[in-house]
């Protein structure tokens, strides 16, 4: 085992510590607050928070490759070149509203809680995860489609059995860049009374709890860290498997 992946499994370890008995830390973080203060946040369960985190961004980002991989097909395919502009453009509305915006705009909508959380990181995770689709399915080494149109595929047939399977690692690529920026950006949504991990943070802004602060954003740190190395580690096992190399998008 390398020392890059002892340092993963002890990151792993301890953050797995600390969700579920956050008490054996006490000490550490007790160095971070002041007299009379609670060393480990007590408003919420710190394993319970995390995973309403993670469900959050698991819905979002779905919801957005679902979208952002189905028009990237669509603009791909001969009939639908045309729409290449508009799709792009509705791609980048995320990236061009700011989240925080997104938020104020979709609050007096859908209310306050998960809703307008899911759908800023659902706008915000469209534009890597379109893009890469688009290069994944435009980049395709061309003796290989002319391979498949030779043994007499249809389109459909070329795309799921060839482009898409090629395409992943690049595909995925986007999920990865998706699923780290909607990790950090969730945090926001407790902003709007989200159950987030973003709840621990603000609890420790407003108490001057500087110990909360740090538990919150060291858990939204590690998470982003282990799940990009996991994605990682699977687009170059793809790559492998399909006799790629250099392909994915970093």
């Amino acid at each position: 085992m390398t020392a890059g992946n002892l340092i993963r499994l002890l990151a792993l370890v301890l953050l797995g510590l600390l969700l579920a008995r956050p008490d054996l830390f006490s000490g550490f973080f007790g160095l971070f607050t002041k007299s009379s203060q609670p060393a480990i946040y007590n408003q919420g369960n710190l394993f319970d928070i995390t995973l309403n985190h993670l469900a959050i961004v698991a819905a979002a980002t779905a919801a957005a490759t679902f979208i952002a991989v189905g028009l990237a097909i669509i603009v791909t395919r001969p009939f639908g070149a045309e729409f290449l502009p508009l799709s792009r453009s509705l791609a980048n509305i995320g990236q061009t509203f700011p989240p925080v915006a997104v938020l104020a705009l979709a609050v007096p909508m859908l209310g306050f809680g998960t809703a307008p959380t899911l759908v800023a990181l659902f706008l915000y995770g469209l534009l890597p995860i379109f893009e890469n689709t688009l290069t994944g399915l435009t980049n395709l080494p061309l003796a290989v489609t002319d391979a498949a149109k030779g043994m007499g595929m249809t389109g459909w047939q070329r795309l799921l059995k060839v482009e898409l399977p090629l395409a992943l690692p690049v595909i995925l690529a986007g999920i990865r860049l998706s699923v780290v920026i909607s990790l950090a950006t969730a945090t926001i949504g407790s902003t709007v009374a989200a159950r987030t991990l973003g709840e621990v943070i603000i609890a420790g802004l407003l108490s001057d709890n500087t110990a909360f602060v740090l538990q919150g954003g060291l858990i939204v740190g590690v998470l982003a860290v282990l799940i990009y190395d996991a994605l990682s580690a699977l687009e170059r096992f793809l790559m492998m498997r399909t006799g790629q190399s250099g392909r994915a998008a970093a």
